[in-house]
């Protein structure tokens, strides 16, 4: 059972905004890919794909001069530590099961290693799904934050994700 579905979190005015800021095509991108590596992780489709979908909620605009500066975003962004936390209070919010929503919060505060020092780290499943399906489809520079995508198309593929992750829950009662 479904608490919260990909379309209730894109329908949210928070969504809207920090999402759209760092980029409503990139964030689709990751989730549709999340999903399709999801069975390789052996995680659960619908937390992947909200990973995947919220992964960059955190991000902040780093302007110099007026003109978006990738190289100061890179040398000195800590998004994911923000959009850990706000895609958590949104999860709650919406009625997300709390084990679901911290599993998701960590795999959005570890989908890059941008910020942490040097050494290594060990992923659960889900985190590393989410870093994975990031890295397939970043682009050089930074463009896969720029790319643009209408309303209607955006709608259409969430409500595509979310109809894909009602058929594999449903798959999943049939096995049980």
């Amino acid at each position: 059972m479904r608490n919260v579905k990909l379309e209730d979190l894109y329908h949210h005015h928070i969504v809207q905004k920090y999402v759209n800021r760092s980029g409503m095509a990139h964030a689709i991108d990751v989730a549709e890919s999340a999903l399709e590596i999801a069975e390789d992780y052996q995680v659960d489709p619908d937390l992947a794909t909200k990973a995947g979908f919220l992964h960059d909620i955190g991000h902040y605009e780093w302007y110099r001069d007026g003109k978006w500066d990738y190289q100061l975003y890179k040398d000195n962004d800590i998004h994911a530590i923000k959009g850990a936390e706000r895609a958590h209070k949104l999860l709650i919010r919406l009625g997300e099961d709390p084990k679901k929503a911290k599993a998701i919060a960590l795999a959005v505060l570890l989908h890059t290693d941008s910020y942490l020092p040097e050494g290594e780290l060990r992923l659960t499943p889900l985190q590393e799904c989410i870093h994975q399906a990031d890295t397939k489809v970043e682009e050089v520079g930074g463009h896969h934050h720029y790319r643009k995508i209408s309303h209607e198309e955006a709608l259409m593929r969430i409500q595509a994700l979310d109809r894909q992750i009602e058929y594999f829950s449903v798959d999943e009662e049939l096995i049980e």
